[in-house]
């Protein structure tokens, strides 16, 4: 009666199981949100062992919650062990179980655990506070959700109690099952009580998922450092204060991603500054400059929010002019030296700061004894530019954090990591904010720092040695030593410029996508592929079933940028490849008439990424998707034999990771059939909606100029124009592309 789900589990090998299933419980007990989107989380306020008996002669044995990890409004209500051991009392004295929970009971002793619920979302309801009661004799643990009354008691809110059980059924079959001794009136608020049935089956799948998948992760849990409470509070606040920014905004990156991202880095910094006053007993809020501030945002909502401070950046951004005078925005190139060291500041910030990145700790090291920094790694650069691997064990980014975490440490600070809850997935944080050694050795650190900068030049030097001559082998399991000499022509510079040669970022962004071509080339070479495309053999057809038309479209034939290559001139490909990016970034510009098709081009097996069983992204072999995946950090790859490739749609991930939609892959291309194409999304943000509705008709159809069979699609249902009689004025104004 009381059964609200069960799911069989296989264990082969006996390897995970019961010590897998604790482990996805802790996982629903502290980041419930993974499996509840309606939660933003949820704070461990207190646990630790209590005795089974009522009473006990033994006190209860309970740890309060970690720092910065209470919880909500009611942190701090709970937290104290003797305050701890009462609630227990109160809670052991309104039952024993109801069936058909399993009791508690046998050696050994019960482990409780006291959390408060966090709700996502405005307006937010309140948290809730539970206890979660784990029997590990038993297999079992039990959900109570609790309620003050006036008096200030504890009480069971008996209707909404739930227990998870485990149970070994024989050899390597084990069931996970759900049960809840008063459904019938179990209450829900769909966000902190769900459903019966969400809880017996989507919770319920994850759990055994998680039992028998348990895979250590690389890195910190999100938001360790900080209140999980605070931090919900505090971006609901934010969010709603400057969402406004996505409506206004001029770039031409995508508002959602960046506007909420800088909102979640700022609630991160304003919280973690906030614990730092609390510490040092400080009441004027804390100075910092952004280096390499990019956009600006994030500088922005900081100096709104108190803190005094300015971004900096080589290039000036559009949205600079929309924040007014209280915003303090420069435009300068930092080239780390004497001459950019900020002794009067507080915090140096380096959000996906690229070629600055490892030289923050540096900069920060050297400006001053009391300053600290906060970096967001995301391009891989080192002091002297790009990063080389050195060692494959690890994957690319998890090998460059940890260069970065070691320049802090090599600088002297004591270097904590985080996880921040970013849409974005280069979401590892470092903050230095205390330091290893007393402020009489600072010579001794800095002579230490420019040793280790020399050390990677010189292995830098190295690895391009052995790259040149094609023995490159990344065997070493370790950075070059400490102690290496700058060379003898250097010397003489390294006081004022710490790097000679170091490259910042150009002033003025290279555009590679053929938009400077002069349009005649341009509509001459697409031109020239489509009719290399059309009359290739065998020419494929397609039925036109438009209106009741039996006619056939012909929609060509599928070559590789190779063979198209073969069939341009020599000057055209040159001009297309020294300046403009080459042949496929001009047929992936022209998107409305060519599109890619795979049709089992390679001999050997493929190499492709899956990801909700969705293929992304596909390799020809194991060498290319192994270079991708150390530059993205792809996860999980299948080996593909005797595949035969349709259309595929496939989301590319640039260096930002903002998904960029492309048919052109792996070198295979062919003419865009309109009529295969997906309606819009409603779900589509409205600035991208908007701007699809102005730019109808604003173009001619090539299809009705150029194609012998015209156009696949009626005139209503085409979104190009049919003759210049169609055509509307173009309401959009051309942005220049600026990097953020």
């Amino acid at each position: 009666m009381g059964l609200v789900g069960t799911a069989a589990v296989r264990d082969p090998g006996g390897a995970a199981l019961p010590r897998g299933f604790w482990a996805a419980v802790r996982v629903w007990l502290e980041k419930p949100q993974v499996a509840n989107r309606r939660l933003s989380g949820a704070a461990v306020q207190a646990e630790g062992t209590v005795p089974l008996g009522e009473g006990g002669e033994r006190s209860p044995s309970f740890a309060a919650g970690r720092a910065g990890v209470g919880g909500g409004g009611q942190e701090g209500r709970a937290a104290g062990p003797a305050e701890l051991g009462r609630l227990w009392r109160e809670v052991q004295g309104q039952l024993p179980l109801p069936p058909p929970l399993t009791g508690w009971g046998g050696p050994g002793e019960l482990r409780a655990v006291l959390r408060t619920l966090l709700p996502r979302g405005r307006p937010a309801a309140p948290p809730a506070l539970e206890l979660a009661v784990q029997d590990a004799y038993n297999g079992t643990v039990t959900f109570l959700p609790l309620e003050e009354n006036s008096e200030g008691k504890y009480l069971v809110k008996k209707c909404n109690i739930y227990q998870i059980q485990l149970k070994h059924i024989k050899d390597e079959e084990w069931s996970i099952s759900v049960v809840a001794p008063f459904p019938e009136d179990w209450f829900s608020d769909g966000i902190l009580y769900p459903k019966l049935a969400w809880l017996g089956n989507k919770l319920l799948s994850k759990l055994a998922k998680w039992s028998v998948e348990q895979k250590p992760s690389e890195f910190k849990s999100t938001l360790s450092l900080i209140s999980v409470a605070k931090y919900s509070k505090v971006y609901q606040d934010l969010k709603e204060k400057y969402k406004v920014m996505v409506k206004v905004w001029p770039e031409v990156t995508d508002p959602e991603k960046f506007v909420y991202e800088d909102v979640a880095i700022a609630t991160y910094l304003l919280i973690l500054w906030e614990e730092e006053r609390k510490e040092k007993g400080l009441t004027k809020k804390q100075s910092f400059v952004d280096l390499g501030c990019g956009n600006g945002l994030l500088v922005h909502i900081l100096n709104n929010e108190g803190h005094s401070g300015r971004g900096i950046d080589v290039r000036r951004r559009k949205i600079w002019d929309m924040y007014g005078p209280e915003t303090h925005l420069e435009e300068a190139t930092i080239i780390p030296g004497d001459s950019h060291l900020f002794p009067d500041t507080d915090w140096l910030i380096g959000n996906h700061s690229d070629e600055l990145t490892p030289w923050v700790p540096v900069i920060a090291a050297r400006s001053s004894y009391s300053c600290c920094y906060f970096v967001l790694p995301c391009c891989f650069f080192d002091f002297h530019g790009k990063y080389s691997r050195r060692q494959s064990k690890k994957t690319q980014y998890r090998e460059y954090l940890d260069f970065v975490a070691q320049v802090g440490f090599v600088c002297g600070f004591h270097v904590e990591e985080d996880c921040l809850r970013i849409p974005s997935t280069k979401r590892v944080s470092f903050i230095g904010k205390s330091r290893t050694y007393p402020p009489a050795e600072h010579a001794l650190i800095d002579n230490q720092i420019t040793q280790f900068i020399n050390s990677r030049r010189t292995c830098a030097v190295a690895t391009c040695d052995k790259r040149v001559g094609f023995k490159h082998e990344d065997h070493s399991d370790s950075l070059c030593e400490v102690g290496s000499e700058p060379p003898e022509d250097e010397t003489e510079t390294a006081g004022t410029i710490w790097m000679p040669g170091f490259q910042p970022r150009e002033k003025v962004e290279q555009i590679r996508n053929c938009a400077s071509l002069p349009r005649d080339f341009v509509d001459e070479v697409v031109l020239d592929v489509a009719k290399l495309l059309l009359n290739a053999a065998p020419q494929k057809s397609c039925s036109n079933m438009q209106g009741g038309n039996t006619n056939t479209w012909n929609q060509g034939e599928s070559l590789s940028l190779r063979e198209v290559a073969e069939h341009l001139n020599k000057e055209t490909l040159k001009k297309l490849k020294s300046e403009y990016g080459g042949l496929q970034t001009l047929l992936k510009s022209n998107h409305q008439v060519f599109e890619g098709l795979q049709e089992r081009p390679f001999d050997s097996p493929l190499v492709a990424y899956h990801h909700n069983k969705k293929l992304l992204v596909f390799w020809k072999d194991i060498a290319h998707a192994q270079e991708d995946r150390e530059e993205h950090g792809y996860s999980s790859f299948v080996i593909l034999t005797d595949f035969s490739f349709k259309t595929w749609e496939t989301d590319v991930h640039t260096h930002t990771h903002t998904p960029l939609r492309t048919k052109i892959l792996n070198g295979r291309v062919h003419i865009r059939d309109w009529r295969k194409e997906k309606p819009p999304s409603k779900t589509k943000p409205e600035v991208k909606r908007r701007l699809s509705a102005e730019a109808f008709k604003t173009r001619l159809c090539w299809f009705f100029i150029h194609h012998p069979d015209g156009c696949s699609l009626p005139s209503e249902a085409c979104p190009y124009a049919h003759g210049t009689e169609e055509l509307r004025q173009s309401q959009i104004i051309k942005k220049k592309k600026h990097i953020q």
